[in-house]
């Protein structure tokens, strides 16, 4: 094999986002404590565990929203773990949803559609947006403080997509909807696996995460303590239900 289809053969099989011995602090609190974690572009990966096991951090830390982190965050080969917070959604083509959705409640579902910023290329267009989420299309006039909580969900998730970003970061999205929302969110996200998105998902809904994922880590205590490919998970129930029993 030449040295060039081996070069291209190695970046193939890289990974789009491969994270080692990351750790992080909020002021003195040391909360993640070493996480291991890799995903290809195109994939979907969940982060699995109990409330406070550290999966809402892992995804602030990858965005430099912690106080402080070390370890490494490497993103299409490159190294993000000094990077400032306020270059990683750009440098990365990063789109972030936390689980509190950051809409602005006080304009129209229109007007969110419009503000969000390039972070990458090819965002997706309204006309793309109302396709997937025809409810938002319905609603395209309304005050952010007049959509259900599915609503703002879809909205939250749709402004990122008008950013341009590939690699995407959601957590709980489906925490609190009804399940008629619940089903067109995973409709949502079967479709933007189709379109090549790479996915990070923080989910305690395991019977919606499970169809879409090709990989589920297991985190307690801020360190990942199983790994559990998607052929896996008929074997594993057992030990997913030990993992995610309250």
């Amino acid at each position: 094999m030449s040295q060039t289809m081996e070069q291209t053969t190695a970046a193939a099989a890289a990974p789009l986002l491969h994270i080692r011995d990351l750790h992080a602090w909020y002021g003195e609190s040391h909360i993640l404590h070493g996480i291991d974690l890799e995903l290809a572009e195109g994939q979907l990966i969940t982060l699995l565990g109990r409330n406070g096991a550290g999966r809402t951090t892992t995804l602030r830390a990858i965005m430099g929203m912690v106080d402080r982190r070390t370890g490494s965050i490497q993103i299409r080969g490159q190294e993000f773990i000094a990077k400032p917070a306020h270059r990683i959604a750009p440098l990365g083509g990063i789109g972030y949803c936390p689980e509190e959705r950051g809409i602005f409640a006080s304009l129209t579902v229109g007007e969110n559609l419009m503000l969000p910023p390039a972070v990458g290329e090819g965002g997706m267009s309204l006309e793309e947006i109302f396709e997937m989420f025809p409810n938002l299309r319905e609603v395209r006039n309304r005050m952010g403080t007049r959509l259900s909580g599915g609503e703002q969900q879809m909205l939250a998730l749709a402004r990122i997509l008008r950013t341009g970003a590939r690699l995407l970061l959601l957590d709980e999205i489906t925490e609190g909807l009804a399940p008629v929302i619940v089903k067109a969110m995973g409709t949502a996200i079967r479709k933007l696996k189709e379109r090549g998105y790479t996915i990070v998902l923080v989910e305690q809904n395991f019977r919606f995460a499970a169809p879409l994922a090709d990989r589920h880590y297991i985190i307690e205590h801020g360190t990942v303590i199983d790994r559990i490919e998607a052929a896996e998970v008929g074997a594993s129930m057992d030990r997913l239900n030990h993992y995610l029993s309250v």
